[in-house]
């Protein structure tokens, strides 16, 4: 007797845009399985990258350290602490899925573009390739750019304090959280050009929608940078800022490009 498994759709699901309710929520149970089977073994490569992961996302507090006078380093220098006995444990369970979901993204991106294509024109569904490789690339520089800005964002925080007064002892949970934190919001936002080249192809928005509404979606973007950044300071404000209005003016060039 065959036996199969619950992750496999029992039959074949004819995919187009008139599927029933039962259909789509059948397509959804199926794609979240196969996006938590691909974190899960993502998961399983992050835990044997830990160790140089922890070192990695270290470096900024370092640079932050090394920054700081002798006389007024923080306590233990470089190092974190963690006050609870789980501490260590839930951080690196932490950090092991972060990796998983990070290393499964090109995976959880095509799971969600075969859920949506059902709802698209040929034309849109060619895409697929495009829009995968460019949102991970942009995840990914998003990401960089947060790790570069992070220690002038450390600095920033804990400039406050006057140091012959009081020295920060920061924890590794702590740090950790502010570091992802600061990573996603920085990744997330990097997808803001996927998002509004996506929508002017299903017909959405056009370039000339986008030029008119310029300055409403500047003042959106900086208020946008302000909410969604963890430390709030003025150099990662910015540099989540200015590269988001570059690729505003990026999608309305793609757009008018695409009318040619």
């Amino acid at each position: 007797m065959t036996v199969i498994p619950k992750f496999r759709r029992k039959q074949p699901v004819v995919r187009t845009g008139t599927m029933t309710v039962m259909e789509h929520l059948e397509e959804l149970r199926h794609r979240i399985v196969m996006a938590s089977i691909a974190i899960l073994a993502g998961a399983v490569g992050g835990w044997f990258l830990y160790n140089r992961v922890i070192s990695f996302m270290q470096h900024p507090y370092c640079q932050y350290v090394s920054s700081v006078p002798k006389g007024s380093q923080p306590i233990g220098g470089c190092k974190l602490i963690f006050t609870g006995l789980l501490d260590g444990m839930l951080v690196k369970i932490q950090i092991v899925f972060y990796l998983g979901c990070v290393l499964a993204l090109p995976i959880l991106l095509y799971q969600l573009w075969a859920f949506i294509v059902p709802g698209l024109h040929e034309r849109e569904r060619k895409m697929v390739v495009p829009f995968i490789a460019s949102s991970v690339v942009l995840f990914a520089a998003g990401g960089a750019v947060a790790i570069i800005t992070l220690p002038k964002a450390l600095q920033f925080l804990l400039g406050f304090n006057n140091p012959s007064f009081a020295s920060p002892l920061i924890s590794v949970t702590q740090y950790v959280t502010f570091y992802v934190l600061v990573a996603i919001a920085f990744g997330v936002s990097f997808l803001f050009p996927v998002i509004l080249v996506f929508l002017e192809i299903v017909g959405v928005l056009n370039s000339t929608q986008l030029r008119k509404v310029r300055r409403f979606a500047i003042l959106g973007i900086s208020i946008f940078a302000a909410v969604i950044t963890p430390s709030s300071d003025p150099y990662t404000m910015l540099a989540l800022m200015i590269p988001m209005v570059l690729f505003y003016e990026a999608a309305i060039i793609i757009g008018r490009l695409m009318k040619k």
